[in-house]
């Protein structure tokens, strides 16, 4: 046929739309280099690129198949076709000389048969030589041998005796007809020369010699030695050697001694190129006559080829989450050598997530077999080991690289799970105190961690940012750690993939103390006025306590470590006052020429750099009696401002007061008159006076009532307590006031809170009107 004639319809055999061929980026590959078909993928017709020779493709073959593969690369497919060319005979026999010169002894008896060279014709079957034929005349006819290899051999068969002294030679056509429809032909001349008498042809001891000969096998190794011997004398007895229908090729590669009869090796025998020489041997005596005799060499196989591997496609790239049983690659293997020699093997060198399939005629698929993880291996250099069966293992080698695409398959992870960071109070806005780190096994944009705090909705804005590309922490404006000592935000870090992942981790902020607040005294109150002071009595023993002062800082740590120190002070030697207590105390006994008034100047001051300080002021008065108090206070302490509602107030409970405590006297005077009545053996009860021993000059009474009043303070409580236990001052001895009660359980106590006892008393019903008025004039000097 001629080029680019119709073959076959690809898609029509494969039940495929011509688009789909398109789509799937179909295509044929021949086998071998040379590229005889082509396929059109919109339309799926298969073509040959060339006129087909069958001859010249498939030499001497009953048969000739082509085969080629179509790849199909979306999905990875391979499909195997077979051309069959049938032969057509365009082919005439050819005889390999177009003369041929037969010396014949005029002795030769008829019937004698004498070898021709046979015709040759490319064409196979019916198209191949079929017969021979002979122009006609009287001596000679044709006679066709047939071999046990099917070739047929014609030759020339005598008939009738020849007469040199009538006819010295004789010319005749041979004809070889092959089957064809018209037949074709081919012709040769034969011209025989009539030699005069010579009554034996040589004869070689066999017909066919058959060797085996190994391809490897070195220049001038003997292969056969053949021989044919003549019974005759003289030069008609002497026989020389000669090869007779021999191809080229064979001559080139063996040596024929014309004397010996020996043929050895020339060239390099190569079993892939020829596997079988076939060589005819012509043995000529002196006389002219000669015989024929067939060297059969065949070529045996040696293991000289390494299996050769072919790649038919391969795929660069993969993602890592290519499920197993993907294909990567798609080769063949081909081993030249026969045998177990050419069979082959096909292994993957090292521990590697792959696997060879094989599929058919030496094509091998490679997959994955297991999970790919780019993280662990970003690229594979596959090597593949082809390797044969000979005895010695010859083997080749194909490597490939396959590059492991990135998928985000992790999540970004942080280096602590908690981070923790330290911040000054009264920092100044956007101040750096750390960064927080994650990373992320992935590649590019997959493994670009962008940082974010997390707040929750209705959430007030933390005072904290981080950067979103360096994870840098800042302050974003000025904190105070008095009102907030700690942050807690949840950190999220997520990476550029699609589907982004994330991971969080939780970031603490401490807020470290400043020394940014003074020390804040409790006690004495600023709000007391410099008049209202402490009272400490003449009688007042070393270490007595005279007051203490509190105050508090609102810093932390050292910073609020507070001392106390004497700044000031009317008399040094007088007062000390605890470094760490706050307490103020006698240094020594009073004495009675010390002055009756003090101030005292209180420093406080903290343990923060720079350290900050407040100060107090105490004002003591020395007494030799607290009921003398309340003149003191006249004349030191500021008049205040009259207040209504109080002053109803305190008349109001004061009266409730002094009514309730005179019922309860009188209750319990008439309960012991009545037991009194009853018994009649004892004498009324009477009601003894007691002198207080005080400088306040105030009445003895059967019953005492204390008001306790504040310095200082413009609203005081009056307290009824009933009858009380004596709280006498010290120095004084019990007996002297037995009828004295108190509300204050320690004299010292009530001086270090700054309250002064004033003893009211309230005699009975004879002095009644007398306590009262003591009573409203003490409590209107209170106010």
């Amino acid at each position: 046929m001629e080029r680019d004639s119709f073959v076959g319809n690809i898609a029509q055999d494969l039940g495929l739309v011509p688009s789909q061929l398109a789509a799937r980026k179909a295509r044929v590959v021949s086998e071998g280099n040379q590229q005889l078909f082509h396929l059109n993928p919109s339309t799926g017709v298969l073509t040959a690129t060339e006129s087909l020779d069958r001859e010249e493709i498939c030499p001497q073959s009953d048969t000739c198949t082509l085969f080629f593969k179509v790849f199909f690369d979306n999905p990875l497919q391979l499909i195997r076709g077979e051309v069959e060319v049938l032969d057509v005979n365009d082919n005439s026999p050819v005889f390999p000389e177009k003369e041929m010169v037969l010396e014949i002894l005029e002795t030769t008896s008829p019937g004698s048969r004498f070898p021709l060279k046979r015709a040759r014709d490319k064409d196979v079957g019916s198209y191949g030589l079929q017969n021979y034929s002979l122009q006609s005349n009287s001596h000679f006819s044709i006679a066709v041998k047939i071999r046990n290899d099917g070739e047929k051999y014609p030759e020339l068969l005598l008939e009738q005796q020849l007469d040199r002294e009538e006819q010295t030679g004789i010319n005749l056509l041979l004809t070889a007809i092959d089957g064809g429809s018209p037949p074709r032909s081919g012709t040769a001349q034969i011209r025989i020369v009539v030699l005069d008498a010579n009554d034996n042809t040589p004869m070689f001891s066999r017909e066919v010699y058959e060797v085996s000969l190994a391809e490897n096998s070195t220049p001038g190794l003997l292969v056969v030695k053949v021989e044919a011997r003549d019974p005759d004398k003289g030069s008609n007895g002497k026989v020389q050697y000669t090869f007779s229908e021999t191809s080229e090729g064979s001559q080139q590669l063996f040596d024929l001694n014309p004397d010996m009869g020996e043929i050895r090796v020339t060239g390099k025998l190569d079993f892939e190129e020829m596997k079988k020489h076939e060589m005819v041997v012509k043995a000529t005596d002196g006389g002219g006559l000669f015989a024929h005799c067939k060297v059969l060499v065949e070529v045996v196989d040696v293991n000289d080829n390494a299996p050769e591997i072919q790649l038919t496609s391969h795929t660069a790239s993969i993602p890592e989450d290519a499920p197993p049983r993907t294909v990567v690659a798609l080769f063949s293997v081909r081993d030249r050598d026969a045998g177990d020699n050419g069979r082959t093997e096909c292994t993957i060198e090292g521990d590697l997530p792959f696997t060879l399939t094989p599929t058919f005629d030496n094509y091998y698929e490679l997959r994955t077999n297991a999970a790919l993880d780019r993280e662990t291996t970003a690229e594979y250099n596959i090597s593949i080991r082809a390797t044969d069966w000979g005895p010695r293992r010859l083997s080749s080698r194909q490597s490939l690289w396959v590059q492991v695409w990135d998928v985000n398959d992790n999540a970004p992870a942080f280096s602590q799970e908690l981070y923790s960071m330290w911040v000054t109070e009264n920092n100044s806005p956007m101040v750096r105190i750390g960064s927080v780190q994650a990373s992320d096994a992935d590649a590019g944009s997959n493994a670009r961690v962008q940082y974010a705090l997390e707040r929750e909705e209705g959430q007030e804005q933390p005072a904290l940012s981080v950067s979103s590309e360096s994870g840098d922490v800042y302050v974003v404006r000025s904190l105070d750690y008095e009102r907030l000592r700690a942050l807690e935000v949840w950190v999220r870090a997520a990476d550029g993939g699609s589907p982004a992942l994330s991971a969080r981790a939780l970031l603490r902020v401490l807020v470290r103390d400043e020394n940014d607040n003074a020390p804040v005294v409790l006690h004495p109150g600023a709000e007391s006025s410099a008049g209202a002071g402490e009272l400490v009595p003449r009688w007042a023993p070393a270490g007595y306590l005279v007051a203490k002062v509190v105050a508090v800082d609102a810093d932390a740590g050292q910073n609020a470590w507070l001392s106390y120190e004497l700044a000031k002070a009317t008399e040094p030697g007088l007062f000390r006052l605890g470094l760490h207590s706050g307490e103020v105390r006698t240094a020594r006994a009073v004495a009675e020429r010390d002055a009756p008034r003090h101030r005292l100047v209180v420093l406080v001051r903290d343990r923060g750099q720079p350290p900050r300080s407040a100060s107090a002021t105490l004002a003591i008065a020395l007494l030799h009696d607290f009921s003398d108090a309340h003149l003191r206070l006249s004349h030191e302490a500021p008049p205040a401002e009259p207040d209504d509602t109080l002053t109803l107030y305190l008349i109001a409970c004061l009266a409730c007061v002094s009514a309730l405590c005179l019922a309860t006297g009188l209750a319990a005077l008439l309960m012991k008159l009545r037991q009194n009545r009853r018994k009649h053996a004892e004498p009324l009860p009477t009601f003894p006076t007691a002198v207080a021993e005080s400088d306040a000059g105030s009445l003895p009474r059967s019953l005492v009532y204390d008001v306790c009043l504040t310095a200082g303070t413009l609203s005081s409580d009056f307290h009824f307590l009933g009858p009380l236990l004596p709280c006498f001052p010290a120095g004084i001895s019990p007996g002297a006031a037995p009828q004295r009660s108190s509300v204050c359980s320690q004299e010292a106590s009530n001086l270090v809170e700054g309250v002064d006892c004033a003893t009211q008393e309230t005699a009975a019903e004879s002095s009644k009107a007398q306590g009262s008025s003591a009573g409203m004039k003490q409590r209107n000097h209170s106010r």
